[in-house]
């Protein structure tokens, strides 16, 4: 389940959009993927996107054609867009009283085709990221660094990193499943001016559970890379109104030359 308005695009055209795919020059369409409540009363709303071009990643930065309302316009959303649909990539976490009628929206626009999509606590988008019921499974835990605390579903941690224009920096983190299911760790880029290359871009855990890969960068500049454990044999585009079960975590990589 994912909420779109903004264009007169329905839910079924969201996600059989085939009138609305072409190889390059379309919009990207954010999608409102579901919230839950955190044990502290807070909530957690969920957001991916889905570039509507089959052959063109897309870079739209933070302002006034990538934004989240209200507040600052920087709440951690993408700035570059894969091609097709990528779930639950960012989460807005609202306070214990945020209303029934309360939204938070995310806005996007280029070349002329702009989309704000709302979020808010919509009765049928309750989802159960940190637990699916039905099937039993939980998101792997992840560990972004030493020490650090064990994470796990969509609203994940930020650590600071930093590297030089060419020179790979190594990736370590730890991943595993409560339930002993297999675990993949993918990484992609998130933001960034220059492009970014993975020695793995996905890291099955074979035993044990450190993940490791390095990461290459083309420019200088702010990068932040988007790092995802999810389970080796359920793909996260099945998650279904569940929306369960991967972890997200997050990389700052300032880049010198």
């Amino acid at each position: 389940m994912a909420l779109t308005l903004g264009l007169a695009v329905s839910l079924e055209a969201q996600y059989n959009p085939t009138s609305r795919l072409q190889p390059r020059g379309l919009g990207v369409s954010p999608t409102f993927e579901g919230w839950y409540q955190n044990d502290d009363g807070t909530y957690t709303l969920s957001f991916g996107f889905f570039n509507r071009n089959t052959d063109e990643d897309v870079t739209i930065p933070v302002g006034e054609n990538n934004f989240v309302s209200p507040g600052e316009m920087d709440q951690g959303q993408p700035t570059f867009f894969e091609g097709r649909r990528s779930y639950g990539v960012f989460t807005v976490t609202v306070p214990a009283d945020f209303g029934r009628n309360d939204r938070v929206t995310w806005t996007l626009e280029r070349n002329g085709e702009r989309y704000a999509i709302p979020g808010g606590l919509l009765e049928s988008y309750e989802t159960a990221n940190l637990h699916a019921p039905a099937i039993n499974m939980y998101p792997p835990i992840l560990v972004m660094r030493d020490g650090g605390p064990e994470t796990r579903g969509p609203n994940g941690e930020w650590i600071q990193m930093s590297t030089r224009v060419g020179e790979p920096l190594a990736l370590r983190v730890q991943a595993w499943d409560q339930l002993d299911h297999p675990v993949t760790v993918r990484w992609y880029k998130y933001r960034g001016p220059g492009e970014v290359t993975f020695s793995e871009a996905a890291v099955p855990i074979e035993g044990g559970k450190e993940a490791l890969t390095t990461a290459s960068f083309t420019q200088p500049g702010e990068y932040v890379l988007y790092v995802r454990a999810d389970h080796t044999e359920r793909r996260v585009s099945e998650a279904g109104l569940e929306q369960c079960c991967w972890t997200n975590g997050y990389v700052t990589v300032t880049v010198s030359q």
